[in-house]
């Protein structure tokens, strides 16, 4: 035995169980892949055709993330396709909020050891969103790390590429004091908040169902990060949109201000969407302020696009069976002590 395959024995690492993962994984990574997918698997880099889009001036828009600690509660419950989408549906939302739509996604899959069944779980989920998406999923690494992550725990983490035409550009630029925030409704807790919620509800069994759940606290807290390509697309195909933000770790508070133009805030009202019971759960197990509920966690709106007063009724008719609704509104913010966003009703 070479001095290599001794060292992955000698860390329980089955080369022949890696090697059939590795073609299960190729075949899922395939059925992404169209006409503009050039060359083979198992290069060194990935090849995508951007020549024949129709686009007069292409722009190309990326993004990386990961999944954070959501992992944790996918290893205790030994379940991991939902992950590898969710990773896709975050960074496909981060590119939609410049008006962009996906071309190709790569994912790193870093393991202590290599186990197979695990493995191909979690990258046929990859692959699922990017199908779901229409994006191909051209290349990645899964990487066997021996000794460095414990048994049966992994880090996974994903960059994507989109394009859109430079005239089409969504900056944020376009809003305006007056202007309707309409929100779509998440899922959950999406990718963001995992330690505080973890802490919160340390003490809980992920098996129970809580009456206020109606469903395990496990299945609440793997819900799915809601991808919104579907749901907003047809407002920029309208040219509805000022401004667009996804709201992950930071909420409203901290997300809407990265799109809004100086001298804009916003308020939200959360009287006009159901926050979830789960972050009524967390904060209550947790004593958490909803100060801090609100900076932390989406509490329910997953993504706001913000429209110009005359589009409200166009935008609802187009994306009210997307659960969309009008959250709140822009308004001047001169940088005094008033904060920038504030969100009321939370009670």
């Amino acid at each position: 035995m070479t001095q290599p395959a001794r060292a992955y024995a000698d860390a329980g690492v089955n080369l022949d169980a890696a090697d059939r993962a590795k073609l299960q994984m190729r075949d899922a990574i395939r059925t992404t892949h169209g006409p503009q997918v050039l060359g083979g698997m198992g290069g060194f880099g990935g090849l995508f055709a951007i020549g024949e889009l129709g686009l007069r001036e292409p722009v190309l828009v990326s993004s990386i993330d990961g999944v954070g600690t959501k992992l944790k509660i996918a290893f205790t419950l030994n379940r991991h396709e939902s992950v590898g989408k969710d990773l896709v549906a975050h960074c496909v939302n981060d590119i939609l909020v410049c008006g962009a739509r996906p071309l190709f996604f790569l994912d790193y899959l870093a393991l202590g050891a290599m186990d197979g069944d695990q493995a191909v779980a979690v990258v046929r989920g990859v692959a699922e969103g990017c199908r779901e998406a229409g994006c191909a999923l051209i290349g990645g690494e899964t990487a066997a790390m021996p000794g460095f992550y414990a048994p049966g725990e992994y880090d996974l983490a994903g960059a994507i590429v989109g394009v859109v035409e430079r005239e089409r550009i969504i900056t944020g630029q376009g809003i305006r004091a007056g202007d309707i925030a309409i929100g779509f409704p998440s899922l959950g807790l999406h990718t963001n908040g995992f330690a505080l919620a973890r802490h919160a509800l340390a003490n809980d069994d992920l098996a129970a169902t809580p009456p206020e759940l109606g469903r395990s606290l496990g299945d609440e807290l793997l819900q799915p990060h809601r991808c919104y390509l579907g749901a907003i697309w047809p407002l920029l195909e309208q040219g509805l949109v000022a401004g667009m933000a996804h709201i992950t770790g930071g909420g409203l508070i901290d997300n809407a201000p990265r799109v809004l133009p100086d001298g804009l805030g916003a308020d939200f009202d959360a009287t006009a969407w159901d926050v979830l019971p789960i972050f009524r759960l967390i904060q209550q197990r947790g004593a958490i302020s909803w100060d801090e509920m609100a900076r932390v966690f989406n509490l329910g709106i997953g993504f706001v696009a913000f429209v110009h007063p005359a589009d409200v009724e166009r935008v609802l008719a187009l994306a009210g069976s997307e659960g969309a609704r009008a959250i709140g509104v822009v308004r001047t913010w001169n940088g005094d002590k008033t904060p920038r966003v504030r969100v009321e009703g939370l009670a």
